[in-house]
């Protein structure tokens, strides 16, 4: 299990007033929406969450960056955890000709609104019980979603991602690693149901068995 960053860069992009998020609205009503995962979250008011989630090629980067790194070759087969809209899958197919891809994600509207090109591959599923037998895919990835999770989910999340993948892993999650920015992340996100800090994270990999790569995304 190794520390490599593929995103960090991307995040960074975007400018976050996290007190506003705070005060502009009420917090906690913005939450009851927001964890429902339907249009209001992706497609609402950015009070609910992304504000509008369309497709802008941001993640060709990353997936020629994880192709890379992991030395995915034209044909692999490669699942999503938490796949959303489906962009990252579809740059995959764009960089690895031929690639196999696969999606699961809870938010039917998410999969109803997909990239079309991608849209027949993905699944309504839970991280928490993958659709796919043991060791079915080359390569698993799972980005700003096991955070949502409650910790009894993840330990289960984890040994699902462990067990369909026969080839190398990689898990993004939000973390803090100070107290500026866990303030940060309490003020900004929607539907985090575990914080820990990195070292619990790493625990918790270890206590589920999983021997995959991770990064994670701070606020910072």
């Amino acid at each position: 299990m190794a520390y490599v960053d593929f995103v960090m860069k991307l995040h960074n992009k975007t400018k976050r007033d996290y007190v506003q998020r705070v005060v502009e609205h009420d917090k906690a009503e913005s939450a009851e929406v927001a964890i429902k995962y339907g249009k209001d979250y992706w497609d609402g008011e950015r009070r609910y969450g992304y504000g509008g989630y369309n497709y802008d090629g941001r993640w060709k980067a990353v997936a020629e960056d994880m192709s890379r790194h992991y030395g995915l070759k034209p044909g692999a087969s490669i699942l999503d955890v938490g796949c959303g809209k489906g962009f990252l899958l579809h740059e995959f197919t764009q960089v690895l000709p031929g690639a196999k891809v696969a999606g699961v994600d809870i938010s039917r509207y998410a999969l109803e609104n997909a990239k079309p090109e991608v849209r027949p591959f993905l699944k309504e599923a839970s991280a928490v019980k993958l659709p796919f037998p043991d060791k079915s895919f080359d390569f698993v990835y799972s980005i700003t979603t096991l955070h949502n999770l409650y910790n009894y989910e993840l330990h289960e999340a984890l040994k699902e991602i462990q067990r369909v993948s026969r080839g190398p892993a990689h898990i993004i999650i939000e973390t803090y690693r100070n107290e500026r920015e866990k303030a940060n992340l309490l003020y900004w996100q929607l539907t985090c149901r575990t914080f820990y800090t990195p070292k619990e994270w790493e625990w918790a990999f270890k206590q589920a068995g999983y021997t995959g790569d991770y990064s994670y995304i701070v606020f910072e």
